[in-house]
């Protein structure tokens, strides 16, 4: 086995990262389509919250497997692509630690519970209007940013596939 490539169980947490942003991202834009109020709308807004909750723990995870089996870096990669890409992975990691906190933090603020899969979870605060709008505004902020970044990472490992063709992309692939 190449010593380079990520072991199995930290592939399989990236996929299904990727598979749970993608979820988190259309419940909240599917949402939308449904009217204010509605059961369906409210269900988005659920599932949302759950599944984001999930990216949350699923990140502690990740940082626990990446600190006890992490790949040998890859030799051909240059330094400042070292460095790009770690600063990509700690915005991510930020991302996915983050954003569900700030969630968190906006619903407990608007006195609303707050549940992973129907498992209640305790308010982060207490009601107040004034702090769950600005918690409002930079989840949404946040958010948005999410998708760019998101997309930079996946644009950088095509990149690397189809333009530089090295093995990068490869790396965390499953194995054939």
């Amino acid at each position: 086995m190449d010593s380079r490539r990520y072991n199995t169980l930290s592939i399989s947490l990236h996929w299904l990262t990727v598979l749970l942003f993608v979820a988190v991202y259309a419940t909240i834009e599917i949402r939308e389509v449904f009217p204010k109020g509605s059961d369906l709308r409210s269900a988005m807004k659920w599932w949302h919250t759950s599944l984001g909750l999930s990216i949350f723990a699923l990140a502690w995870i990740r940082l626990f497997v990446h600190a006890i089996a992490r790949p040998a870096p890859d030799p051909d990669i240059s330094r400042w692509q070292r460095l790009m890409a770690g600063a990509t992975h700690a915005a991510l990691y930020l991302l996915m630690i983050g954003l569900p906190i700030v969630g968190w933090l906006m619903l407990s603020a608007e006195a609303r519970p707050v549940s992973l899969f129907g498992l209640p979870l305790p308010p982060l605060i207490g009601p107040d209007d004034g702090l769950a709008d600005r918690m409002e505004e930079l989840h949404e902020t946040v958010g948005t940013l999410g998708y760019w970044l998101i997309g930079l990472h996946a644009a950088a490992g095509l990149f690397h596939h189809y333009v530089l063709r090295d093995k990068v992309l490869t790396r965390m692939l499953p194995a054939r």
